[in-house]
């Protein structure tokens, strides 16, 4: 490969294995890696709360590409930039559509150092429960949620980062398609690692995609090409803007149709290995 390259990968289903941890022979190709010159950085719908675990071990030394592109993330500072806040009356009316839908969802400020959450629609069910319980102690995030499910929101809407659900997939993807359309907002639906009987429901601002957060990155580092890897449909538009688009063996048919390079899967540590031996 000639010139620079940035190697800017997904972790869930792509660079981590099952069990969202990265195998010690990843951590050891990817460090041989950045040590020897080459630009690495993550992009991923994840926030630092659990990115920072995932990736103590590896040698990052340029920032990465969190919330779906929502934000840039410098793990040696905790410093957020590049913030993609949502239109503050699309937000108004985001919160009117989940209320009117009786759609439990959580809402993410953000200011230069700290996650604020917020939410909407009540007591937290099992689901959201368990989500808040794994990231309430952590240093990244601070929760304003009411024991009595009170809803407790943000001053003023200028500062939201994105919306967050879980819940059976009827009433996600019936949700979803209520909020589309709404100015200054993207909304996604999609299934995860909570099975095909939650949908997952979430907005951002028009502006914060993956695409767009790796072009920010690529000039910041001086890059000449970026080399990108996916495996799920919210890998897509980034893949699509990547001069090589790498797709794991386990990645969603739609995300390989658009791949140049289809590697094995994240099982057997094939975003590393190829980063490794790369020319």
């Amino acid at each position: 490969m000639t010139g620079r390259t940035l190697f800017v990968s997904d972790l869930d289903g792509t660079l981590m294995q099952p069990g969202a941890y990265l195998s010690d022979k990843t951590i050891d190709l990817l460090n041989r890696s950045i040590a020897d010159g080459k630009l690495f950085t993550i992009a991923t719908a994840r926030t630092p709360a659990t990115v920072s675990n995932i990736i103590k071990d590896v040698n990052m030394n340029i920032p990465g590409i969190v919330m779906t592109g929502a934000a840039i993330w410098n793990p040696a500072t905790n410093r957020y930039s590049n913030q993609k806040y949502m239109n503050p009356q699309g937000v108004e009316k985001l919160v009117e559509t989940y209320r009117s839908m009786n759609f439990p969802i959580f809402l993410f400020t953000l200011d230069d150092e700290l996650i604020n959450i917020y939410h909407i629609g009540g007591k937290l069910n099992k689901l959201e429960q368990d989500f808040m319980d794994e990231r309430i102690n952590s240093p990244y995030k601070r929760f304003h949620i009411s024991e009595d499910g009170t809803e407790i929101l943000p001053a003023d809407f200028s500062k939201t980062i994105l919306f967050y659900g879980m819940q059976p997939t009827e009433l996600a993807e019936t949700t979803y398609a209520r909020t589309c359309g709404i100015e200054g907002c993207r909304p996604q639906f999609y299934h995860d690692f909570y099975g095909p009987t939650i949908g997952i429901v979430e907005a951002f601002s028009t502006e914060a995609t993956k695409a767009n957060a790796v072009a920010h990155m690529k000039q910041l580092t001086g890059a000449d090409r970026v080399v990108a890897f996916g495996d799920n449909l919210n890998d897509i538009p980034m893949l699509k803007a990547a001069d090589v688009a790498v797709a794991v063996d386990n990645a969603l048919p739609e995300v390989k149709e658009i791949a140049d390079i289809i590697i094995a899967p994240n099982t057997e540590d094939s975003v590393a290995e190829f980063i490794f031996n790369a020319s």
